[in-house]
């Protein structure tokens, strides 16, 4: 999972790739990982879920974890779907 760059001194875990995805009925953001088993969580907003994110993912690597940690490099998507009319509006 660690990769040691030239000199040994950087070391970096795996890519984590995160989706997150609107809930437009619960009104939440959900976030998912494939990467990384256990990874699911809700916020109101992305700048919440990417305040929650740090701690989740350290903790869900803990028994990973070697003295002087590492870096481990957090990709998230995020995607969202509505229908926008086009065309004359419906009466009302």
């Amino acid at each position: 999972m660690k990769d040691i760059s030239e000199g040994g001194t950087v070391k970096m875990g795996r890519l984590i790739v995160v989706r997150a995805t609107w809930d437009s009925e619960m009104e939440v953001w959900t976030a998912e990982s494939p990467d990384l088993p256990g990874l699911v969580t809700e916020a109101s907003s992305l700048n919440e879920l990417d305040a929650k994110l740090p701690d989740l993912i350290r903790d869900l690597l803990e028994d990973d974890y070697t003295d002087g940690g590492y870096d481990v490099p957090v990709e998230v998507i995020a995607t969202f779907s509505k229908r926008i009319r086009v065309g004359p509006a419906e009466a009302a």
